[in-house]
């Protein structure tokens, strides 16, 4: 076996992993409007896919760039097998939303609108009604002649592209566009015809139908949808800019006028309109998407949205009272009592903000420092640690600008805290700041102590509830010396010559996991015990695949539960026999890092914000950290084992790169998720 043949393509994993979650959306054992959840998922999966891996791989073709990756491939080999792959991949979208979707869902009393003719007169009265008086006045028709060039047509955004004849000059035909206007709902909820559904219909059609109101001189030769994805990647030289929140700012707008990267158009659209979409975009033919039914399948969302149909979803699932936890008890002394475990979304996220927001009008907090990737719209934790500093205590906050998609949103929050007095820091240059991690710093009867929360996921209150993470709450002295060198080296640049417990990427983290999985297989070349559980997000690092192929062969039993991206082969005979890899999809996202290496009888375990990959182990500030405490250790344990024992939302990666659901013959059912939701159901109610 040749070098590349030892690894899977890593853009290839990722649509795997999307064939995965479009498999959510076609089990019949789900609600149905769960079901319709996942088929958005994998449109919005597949949108920022494009916007930013396939626009990468654009960017190195045009760059001249040859060198392959670890599965053998160039950039524009890797490109032209994308296309293949999601040319059929929009084909079984829209064959499961036209063949099963549509009619279940009709059944169900929902009728989606999908030929406008067939309505009644009273609805045509009423969308007619609806056009004139809610989205007339909002469209800007665009039409293109000498005098008015080709528009610019913005990132995602969905279009009506039209020809158009002269009425009296019958010999010309031009080119018009106008924008479905963002700021009205997609879907319309129109009167019920006899059958007493609820009947909507897409803002695209009702423009579409009308668009001659827009064009009185001209005649609508054809009209059809048609929406543009762009290079949405930033590039930013960190090491010219003056001011790298203003320099992010600049990027952000031309984000919108990237490269386009493919073209999505109704299946039948006329071949002069798509000529002339293809020339002024500047895309070759396996770039156009021909779509069998309504562009952008996000809109499923809000479908999911409607009201009436609580019995086609799943119970909403309340996170409960985390069971280390008394209620009502003061959070930091039972802190000083034993390190504390939370899983989420399970448990509630709610003692993480209580945490921050306790600290902030604690008067005998000196100190809070945080680091802030992703914070919801509305964030409780950013509103605590401005009152913080404007209660005078030293607020230190690192905001990563650079999180992709929430640069905007993190801009906004950085000024506002600024603007509270906090001391606010954008990372390091060249480096995302990736890392979980709250320092408070309290003044109590026995001298400073240092509250620290370590996690696996971002500071979101509101992703907390979908995404499954860990975390952790300690005042164990050598974690909080630990965490203050975190934030004395993101904010000073001071590298500390030794960690007492933390693990630190760049510089410091890829050695710790190879030193761990070199130490199971030299167990195992010995005739020791020696396994490895290791659960993430993705896995694409040549270095950790080939260390766990050697740890393989030696004899080391080696579990991986890898949600997305996975480009090690497993079960390869004479190269990765004793590795089983699996990847859960179900209802949250499964987000937390944890891992486990049994070490001959005396087992560690770490949990951590990084993933096997490059760009998280060489190019972000990850922390990866040891859980000591025998308590939380079992009840880690507990959490990987019932994992590997799920039988309805796991897949199995095969051999030859394909992912099967488990066999359940002779098994005892078991989803997981569920079970962890029952379980902290069961607990709260003791």
């Amino acid at each position: 076996m040749n070098q590349s043949e030892k690894f899977t393509n890593r853009e290839l994993s990722w649509l795997a992993f999307n064939e995965r979650v479009l498999s959510e959306a076609k089990d019949k054992h789900i609600p149905l409007m769960e079901r319709l959840k996942f088929l958005s998922i994998t449109a919005s999966n597949l949108d920022e896919f494009f916007m930013i891996r396939v626009a990468s791989l654009k960017d190195q073709v045009n760059a001249g760039y040859t060198k392959k990756d670890i599965s053998g491939m160039t950039s524009a080999e890797q490109i032209d097998a994308i296309l293949k792959v999601t040319h059929k991949f929009a084909q079984a979208q829209y064959n499961t939303y036209n063949r099963s979707f549509l009619p279940a869902l009709k059944k169900a009393g929902l009728k989606i609108v999908t030929e406008y003719e067939k309505l009644t007169e009273e609805q045509a009265d009423y969308v007619d009604t609806y056009f004139q008086q809610e989205v007339f006045p909002v469209l800007t028709p665009m039409a293109v002649d000498s005098s008015r060039p080709f528009p610019l047509i913005r990132n995602k955004s969905l279009n009506i592209g039209a020809l158009l004849m002269d009425k009296k000059k019958k010999d010309t035909i031009d080119f018009a566009t106008v924008q479905v206007p963002s700021v009205l709902p997609r879907v319309v909820p129109i009167p019920s015809d006899k059958d007493k559904c609820t009947t909507i219909i897409l803002l695209e059609q009702i423009i579409e139908k009308n668009i001659q109101k827009l064009f009185m001189n001209y005649k609508v030769l054809c009209a059809t949808p048609f929406r543009v994805m762009r290079n949405a990647d930033l590039t930013i030289d960190e090491d010219e800019a003056a001011d790298l929140l203003i320099e992010i700012e600049k990027q952000l707008k031309k984000r919108q006028w990237g490269e386009a990267i493919r073209l999505e158009v109704e299946d039948g659209i006329d071949k002069r309109l798509l000529k002339i979409l293809r020339k002024e975009l500047k895309l070759g033919e396996d770039a156009i998407f021909k779509i069998n039914g309504p562009l952008d399948l996000t809109f499923l969302m809000k479908v999911y949205g409607l009201e009436g149909f609580d019995h086609l979803k799943e119970e909403k699932y309340t996170p409960q009272q985390p069971k280390m936890l008394e209620p009502g008890r003061n959070l930091f002394e039972q802190i000083r009592e034993h390190d504390i475990l939370l899983h989420h979304p399970y448990e509630s996220f709610d003692p993480v903000v209580n945490f921050v927001r306790m600290a902030a009008s604690d008067p005998d907090v000196l100190a809070i420092k945080q680091t802030l990737y992703r914070v919801s719209s509305n964030s409780p934790i950013i509103a605590s640690l401005a009152q913080a500093a404007e209660n005078g205590k030293q607020v230190s906050v690192l905001v990563e600008l650079k999180a992709r998609f929430d640069e905007e949103n993190n801009i906004v929050w950085a000024r506002k805290l600024e603007k509270a007095g906090c001391h606010v820091i954008y990372g390091l240059v060249g480096l995302k700041t990736h890392s979980k991690i709250t320092l408070v710093v309290r003044k109590e009867e026995d001298g400073i102590r240092r509250y620290v929360h370590l996690g696996t996921g971002n500071y979101n209150d509101s992703t907390a509830k979908l995404y499954t993470d860990m975390g952790m709450f300690t005042c164990k002295p050598r974690y909080g010396e630990d965490a203050t060198a975190v934030f004395n080296m993101l904010s000073g640049y001071s590298e500390p010559l030794a960690w007492n417990k933390l693990s630190l990427a760049p510089l410091w983290l890829r050695d710790k996991f190879l030193s761990l999985i070199n130490r199971e297989r030299e167990h195992a070349a010995n005739g020791r015990s020696a396994r490895i559980i290791a659960k993430m997000n993705s896995l694409c690092d040549p270095g950790i695949i080939e260390a766990l192929y050697d740890a393989s062969a030696a004899g080391v039993e080696i579990d991986l539960i890898v949600r997305g991206i996975c480009c090690l082969r497993a079960g390869i005979p004479g190269l990765s026999e004793n590795i089983r890899v699996r990847s859960i999809v179900g209802t949250f996202l499964e987000h937390s890092r944890i891992f486990y290496f049994s070490n001959n009888g005396s087992p560690e375990y770490y949990m951590g914000s990084a993933d096997w990959m490059p760009r998280n182990l060489d190019k972000r500030v990850e922390i990866l950290f040891p859980v000591e405490d025998p308590v939380l250790q079992e009840e880690i344990r507990n959490i990987l084992d019932i994992q590997l024992a799920d039988t309805k939302k796991a897949h199995l990666l095969m051999p030859d790169g394909t992912y099967v659901k488990v066999d359940q013959r002779g098994k005892t059912p078991l989803n997981s998720q569920m079970y962890f939701c029952d379980q902290a159901k069961n607990h709260s109610q003791k």
